[in-house]
């Protein structure tokens, strides 16, 4: 269908202004804290073949891949085959999915008997059962890591509403108020969507919200193929390592090879390290998220909108049984540490190719950290995800004490916490001094947090990375400091690995310290004046400054 443009234009920010809603509806609405002040969740439009066509600025890591991980869905249920009031949900890493606790809805948009479209959301769920609350470090395999979802229909009047299936999700996560608040939360931001979809149907026509989604993800190839024709061809290089496997064997390697041919990419990630007994796996449909977001940063501007038009140019490849693409069922919760790590031998690649357009390493690693309690009325379990610097760039310093580029997860105010927890405190909550690689331009610094814990019982459960191996600067610039976690207990001061569980008691005071990112240039290129001013907002010490 030929489409007027000036309608277009209206049609199509109307499509991008209703997923964005999607993602208001869908934090505003959530009970845990991981998605209702971390907004560790997201929220997108797909057309009827499952092509994503529009997304809300949340999690780049779970919606990258999000058309992908649709099609075991509809290979199982085909839109022609949904009734109203069917949905489509999944979480298997093995069916197409990332890690079991981001649980994926896909709602038919129907108009007129006939599906147009799907609103889809995800979220990361506080609790999902297995081994250990919030998160399971010791497990082996994927089913010590909680309830897995195959690809699966369901039907909001028989199977939700007091039906089987919400019975069966509630019977098995700990916190059921706030996960299976974040389940309708999910719901309600689904709902939002349909609804805008068949508003512009009725008003517009049928045959020109269709064309529109097509057009819009024609539109995101087009600019991804310009952006990448104007990078030179040839094939580049990148390795970046994980500290271990938390068993103690490491450090390993992720290496990447991009080739660039004219208007398209292809990644190769041969050479990585195999699979690993550990959470650390990642499953291929985040690798794809992981290498195109990437690529999508560095090469691209941001008003593109992400949807499958942004994928079509890019081929990702990963041998199979890698830390990158494993064999079932190796567990997989900790993906994002190793897609981290794809990310930056990817940006480390592309920075031979456009060196202009990259930024240093950040400390670029998703650290899970959870605290748990069972207490006289059922289980307490909070759940954050932490940053730390980011990697400084040509013309800037890098950002201080944020989330990585893939995780994009907000701060939770420490306000929130004291009103949901009452098993520990926060005493402190500050910026690392020093942690900044240093460069013409900074990294950016780490933080730390510290808990007091208020009762014998309580848990410590939490994965990251770079305790040993630290975010590397670029083009001279300096590496930042590494990460550590430490338990206070009496005037004894214990030191956990980057992956670890350990039993906490009354007293105890858990301090996570987060890295920071790499400089960027020769570190004698700094002038003075922002010399002086981080020495004043105590991101550096005076010795520093002096030296």
């Amino acid at each position: 269908m030929e489409l007027d443009p000036v309608e277009y234009a209206i049609l199509s920010q109307s499509v991008i202004a209703a997923a964005r809603e999607m993602g208001v509806k869908l934090i505003r609405s959530a009970y845990s804290t991981i998605l209702r002040e971390a907004r560790d969740g997201s929220a997108a439009l797909l057309d009827a073949e499952g092509g994503t066509v529009a997304q809300a600025e949340l999690i780049p890591m779970q919606l990258g891949s999000i058309g992908r991980i649709f099609q075991p869905c509809a290979a199982m249920f085909p839109p022609e085959t949904l009734e109203e009031g069917d949905f489509l949900v999944i979480n298997d890493p093995y069916s197409g999915g990332q890690h079991l606790q981001d649980v994926f809805f896909f709602h038919p948009i129907f108009f007129e008997g006939t599906v147009i479209g799907f609103a889809a959301s995800v979220a990361h769920h506080l609790d999902l059962g297995g081994g250990s609350p919030g998160l399971n470090a010791g497990a082996r395999d994927l089913y010590a890591e909680g309830l897995i979802i195959p690809p699966m229909k369901v039907n909001m009047k028989r199977d939700w509403h007091g039906g089987g299936f919400q019975r069966l999700l509630r019977a098995n996560v700990r916190v059921p108020q706030q996960t299976m608040g974040d389940f309708d939360a999910q719901i309600a931001a689904n709902n939002i969507g349909v609804l805008r979809i068949q508003e512009l149907a009725q008003r517009y026509g049928v045959g020109k919200v269709k064309a529109t989604m097509a057009a819009l993800q024609d539109y995101s190839e087009r600019r991804m193929r310009a952006a990448i024709a104007a990078v030179p061809d040839g094939i580049y290089h990148g390795e970046a390592f994980l500290d271990d496997d938390g068993l103690g064997s490491g450090p390993l390697p992720v290496r990447a090879a991009v080739t660039i041919a004219g208007d398209s990419i292809t990644v190769d990630f041969a050479g990585t390290a195999p699979q690993v007994g550990t959470n650390i796996n990642a499953p291929f449909a985040s690798v794809i998220s992981a290498s195109v977001s990437c690529l999508k940063a560095a090469l691209t501007s941001p008003d593109i909108p992400f949807n499958d038009g942004s994928l079509r140019p890019i081929t990702v490849i990963a041998p199979k049984g890698s830390l990158l693409n494993p064999n079932h069922p190796a567990p997989v919760r900790a993906r994002m540490l190793s897609c981290s790590r794809a990310w930056n031998a990817v940006m480390q690649a592309v920075s031979q190719a456009a060196p202009e357009r990259v930024i240093a390493q950040g400390y670029d690693t998703t650290t899970a950290f959870c605290l748990s309690w069972l207490g006289p009325a059922g289980w307490s379990v909070y759940l954050e995800v932490y940053g730390g610097g980011y990697g400084a760039g040509l013309n800037n310093d890098g950002c201080d004490a944020v989330d990585n580029p893939l995780s994009n997860c907000s701060n939770t105010p420490v306000e929130a916490m004291d009103q949901d927890f009452s098993f520990f405190r926060v005493t402190d909550y500050t910026l690392r001094t020093d942690s900044a690689g240093v460069g013409a331009r900074r990294g950016g610094a780490g933080f730390s947090r510290s808990y007091e814990v208020l009762t014998d019982g309580a848990l410590v459960s939490y994965y990251s990375d770079r305790f040993v191996g630290r975010a590397a600067g670029i083009f001279g610039g300096g590496p930042g400091a590494p990460g550590q976690c430490e338990v206070l207990r009496g005037g004894e001061t214990i030191s956990l690995t980057s992956k670890a569980s350990f039993q906490l008691l009354k007293g105890d005071v858990v301090t996570i310290s987060l890295g920071g990112g790499g400089g960027y240039g020769a570190p004698g290129d700094r002038p003075a004046a922002l010399i002086q001013r981080d020495l004043e907002d105590g991101i550096i010490s005076r010795e520093l400054a002096e030296a």
